[in-house]
């Protein structure tokens, strides 16, 4: 498909890598799988935070395979018109793209119970092409200088194999890693509670990921279940590379460790809350925006406080709207509503 926004084909400065889903979401208060009305929203923590940054105006790629669907059909399309680089993208001819049941309480808050459309091959986003990874590669890394990746695609061989395979190849490239764990126990186990912590296998599955990882963004229950602390300082100092850390807790604050500054920052209320599907993903993709425009290793702490409040408003305009994508902000929609709260103490 050629696109309609001139920087579809341009060298992305990141590469997001992993899946491209559709949330299936169910009526406040309902079962997605029997209640009606759904709605089928386009997301995918990778996918999300690929256009959300296209949206503030990064240029970006997305890494991923789809089914040759129409689910794939709306991605593509999605984006295209977003700006996001497809050079990395994949069609799976046999596996279906994933649908994933998601049920939201009356307050708009979300847990993932299972999926629809498995035909007996798995999905599309589980076999990941290694060979055409090979292939599409060296299309993307010329200027990128970040890696984003997630833990799914580990809780498959096939896609575990490239997304490992793509983080070598961005470490000798010189691109730094960043890693939101996103812990979805049903991608692993589709009988698990969907607020079960990880057991032994996946623990040491993603280890790899946390040890290389520049840029660690961690639920608080992420950071307890991998760490046993939510303290970023701590968790930082435990990893070789001690990465820059950021925790998040819901509308609780958010509290970071960024160019060695710590800090807390209170969450930043929303306008409204129809659905909160995407908000953390909107985060991710604030903070790293604010990397890029920020090249700087050297940040004190008032420039880490404003790149954090960023992300958090990022976060926060997303609750607004269904689905993890189509609230996205733009940069202007970000500094006005952050100007709203112009003279408060945060």
């Amino acid at each position: 498909m050629t696109g309609t926004n001139p920087f579809h084909s341009h060298e992305p400065e990141v590469i997001c890598l992993g899946e491209a889903l559709v949330d299936r979401l169910g009526p406040l208060g309902g079962d997605p799988a029997l209640d009606q009305p759904v709605e089928d929203c386009l997301g995918g923590a990778p996918a999300n935070v690929a256009c959300g940054l296209a949206r503030l105006g990064s240029k970006v790629a997305f890494l991923g395979r789809l089914g040759d669907d129409a689910i794939g059909a709306r991605f593509r399309e999605l984006f295209d018109t977003r700006g996001v680089n497809l050079a990395g993208l994949q069609t799976d001819q046999r596996r279906p793209s994933r649908i994933v049941l998601v049920r939201r309480d009356l307050d708009g808050e979300r847990v993932f119970q299972g999926f629809a459309g498995d035909q007996g091959d798995g999905f599309a986003d589980q076999a990941l092409s290694l060979d055409e990874l090979a292939t599409s590669w060296p299309l993307l890394v010329g200027k990128a200088r970040w890696l984003l990746i997630g833990s799914i695609p580990l809780a498959t061989s096939a896609s575990a194999q490239a997304l490992l395979w793509c983080v070598e190849q961005a470490q000798t490239a010189g691109l730094e890693i960043a890693l939101d764990v996103n812990w979805r126990p049903t991608f692993w186990d589709p009988g698990r509670s969907p607020d079960s912590g990880p057991d032994e296998k996946a623990l040491q599955a993603i280890a790899p990921l946390l040890e290389r990882a520049s840029l660690l963004k961690l639920a608080r229950e992420e950071a307890v279940w991998f760490f046993d602390t939510d303290d970023p300082a701590v968790i930082a100092r435990s990893l070789p590379q001690q990465p820059d850390v950021v925790v998040t807790d819901g509308a609780r604050p958010v509290r970071w460790l960024i160019g060695g500054c710590v800090g807390e920052l209170a969450a930043l209320s929303p306008p409204s809350v129809i659905d909160t599907t995407g908000a953390g993903d909107a985060f991710t993709a604030g903070l790293l925006h604010q990397f890029l425009m920020d090249a700087s290793s050297q940040r004190d702490l008032i420039k880490a406080r404003e790149m954090v409040r960023f992300a958090a408003a990022c976060g926060a305009l997303v609750c607004g709207g269904a689905g993890g994508i189509n609230p996205q902000p733009s940069q202007m929609q970000v500094e006005e509503f952050l100007g709203s709260f112009a003279g408060e103490v945060n």
